[in-house]
């Protein structure tokens, strides 16, 4: 993660993260787990969320956990996989929640890149993840990261829809304007939430 990639808008809006000290301890610790470890998702995909839905397309956020830790699934949208992906629990659950709320039948494919190219931020609250260890990269910066993107959207953006599934998500309530935006909050799609 030397020189960020990174859609202008979404850029110049984090750029004094980029020079806080907690972002280089948290760069270096994943560029070492990433050439030493199983991490996902691919490198190239980690800040994908943003290239997609620029900030100043920004209508809807929606905040999950931590990207999928299965082999070839998470693509660095919450709760999307890519193409040919068999769905996850979570996602067909959201599917189930579309089809009976909405009489929306979804697609087959659990690929999130349309909702993101809509104005819909697919963000998890941390980007990164071991393989087979849910939850692996949780306190090492990238809630702070995170946070700081809620506050860019404070900033630059009124009258946008959080939704916050489940405990972990709904923690960034705190962080979010509601005087301005909609927060709505419900349990984790996941079968294996509480």
């Amino acid at each position: 993660m030397g020189t960020i990639k990174l859609n202008p808008t979404w850029k110049k809006a984090l750029e004094p993260e980029f020079v806080k000290p907690y972002w280089k301890v948290l760069t270096t610790n994943i560029r070492y787990q990433y050439q030493n470890q199983q991490v996902y998702p691919p490198a190239g995909h980690i800040l994908r969320a943003f290239d997609l839905c620029p900030l100043d397309s920004v209508k809807v956020v929606i905040v999950g956990q931590d990207p999928y830790h299965g082999a070839g699934q998470a693509n660095g949208l919450s709760f999307s996989v890519n193409e040919g992906t068999p769905l996850p629990p979570s996602l067909k659950n959201i599917f189930k929640e579309i089809e009976n709320d909405l009489k929306i039948t979804p697609l087959p494919s659990g690929d999130l890149t349309r909702w993101a190219t809509q104005g819909v931020l697919m963000l998890n609250s941390v980007l990164t993840v071991l393989a087979n260890k849910p939850a692996s990269h949780a306190g090492i910066g990238w809630e702070q990261f995170t946070d700081a993107v809620i506050g860019a959207l404070n900033t630059k953006r009124t009258h946008v829809v959080y939704l916050l599934w489940g405990k972990y998500a709904q923690t960034k309530g705190t962080v979010i304007n509601r005087e301005q935006n909609l927060v709505l909050t419900s349990g984790h799609p996941s079968p294996y939430s509480a």
